[in-house]
C-alpha cells in the first residue's frame, strides 16, 4: 500500500486544485490502474476545500469507480475533512 503524506504535498489546507491535480495524475491514477491500494494520510491538515478533494477523486471514481472504494483509503483526516470526502463522494455517485 501506498502512503500519499498530504501535509508535505499540499500544506496546512488543500486548497489548490492544481496541487490535487497533480497527485491524481502522478500517484492515484497510476496506483489504480496497476491494482495497488492508496491511503492518503492527512496528518497536520487542517482542512480542505471541496474543489480540492473534487479534483482529487473525482476523476478516479469515474475511470475506476468499483475499485476506488475497495483501494482508495483517507487516515488522520479530521472531521471537516471527512465530511468533505463523503459531500463529494455522494456527489459523485448520483452524477454517475
Amino acid at each position: 500500500m501506498e502512503i500519499v503524506k498530504m501535509r508535505e504535498m499540499v500544506g496546512e489546507f488543500a486548497e489548490n486544485k492544481d496541487k490535487a491535480k497533480r497527485i491524481r495524475q502522478k500517484i492515484l491514477l497510476p496506483a489504480l490502474a496497476a491494482g495497488r491500494a492508496i491511503t492518503f494520510d492527512f496528518e497536520g491538515v487542517t482542512g480542505a476545500t471541496q474543489s480540492f478533494i473534487h479534483a482529487l477523486v473525482s476523476d478516479a471514481l469515474r475511470k475506476y469507480p468499483e475499485v476506488v472504494y475497495d483501494n482508495v483509503f483517507y487516515k488522520n483526516a479530521n472531521e471537516d475533512i471527512q465530511k468533505i470526502i463523503t459531500i463529494v463522494y455522494r456527489y459523485m455517485q448520483e452524477s454517475l
